[in-house]
Order: C-alpha cells, then structure tokens, then sequence
C-alpha cells in the first residue's frame, strides 16, 4: 500500500519538477508558464487549431482559466481566436505569425530538456510507463461513473 501511494507521490512531484525546470530555461520569454504552456500546445498541434476546449483538456485546466489566459496572449497578439464553422459559439484558437517563432523557440527547449530528463532510460523503459500510465488513466475514467 505504501509503495502505491509513494509512486503516486514521485510522479505529481516529477511533473512539477519538469514544469519547473522548464519555466526555468523559459524566464527569458517573459511568458508565465500558464501562457507558454498554451503557445507550445498550439506549436505541437499538426491538425486542425483547437477548441478552447479541446486546449483546454489537452493542458489540464478548466475552461475559464484558459479564457483568462487566452484574453492575455491575444492582448499580446499571441493568439487569435476564431468563430468555429459549424457552431459559431466555439472558439478555434491559432498562433498568430508573430507568435510562431517563440512558439517554435518553447518547442525546441522543451525537446532539449526532455533529452536530457531521458538520458539513461531505455525505450522499453518508456513503453512500460506508458502501458502503465494508461491503464491508470482508464481507471481514473472508471471513478467518473
């Protein structure tokens, strides 16, 4: 029973510690971690732009949270949010042009510091945390019912 709840423990302070790290290398953009957060979802996606939904669940945030986040970034005319074609109440939000290279520059150092994160780890390592990841996940789905 211990060792569950010590996984669970390491793992919520790894993602803090990456993020962390991660703003760290970033405090040169003058962005909050919240706002680069969003420009590297959006520099990542290769589909059609998000929801504000969609973005939303992506970063793991409530909805009005992300609202406030957005209205700052388009503020900084980061981002544009567009009418949806199929049901204009939904919100489409792109990087603008200006924003796409310090988008591109988030990526880059994010993939640097993964690289580093996991050097030593094997890929079967990777793919074992990854099975196991999902079926916590799908477990966590199980609790909503």
């Amino acid at each position: 029973m211990y060792e569950k709840h010590r996984f669970a423990m390491e793992l919520a302070h790894l993602s803090r510690a990456w993020r962390a790290e991660l703003d760290r290398r970033l405090v040169n953009t003058g962005l909050s971690q919240a706002r680069w957060l969003v420009l590297l979802h959006l520099i990542r996606n290769t589909g059609e732009s998000p929801t504000q939904r969609e973005l939303a669940d992506w970063i793991g945030i409530e909805s009005p949270t992300l609202a406030r986040t957005l209205d700052a970034l388009e503020t900084m005319k980061m981002v544009e949010r567009e009418p949806c074609g199929v049901d204009r109440r939904i919100k489409r939000v792109l990087l603008t042009e200006e924003a796409r290279q310090i988008a591109v520059d988030i990526a880059e150092l994010a993939r640097e510091l993964r690289s580093e994160v996991f050097v030593g780890i094997s890929d079967d390592e990777i793919d074992a945390c990854q099975h196991l990841f999902q079926k916590m996940f799908k477990n966590l789905d199980a609790c909503k019912r």
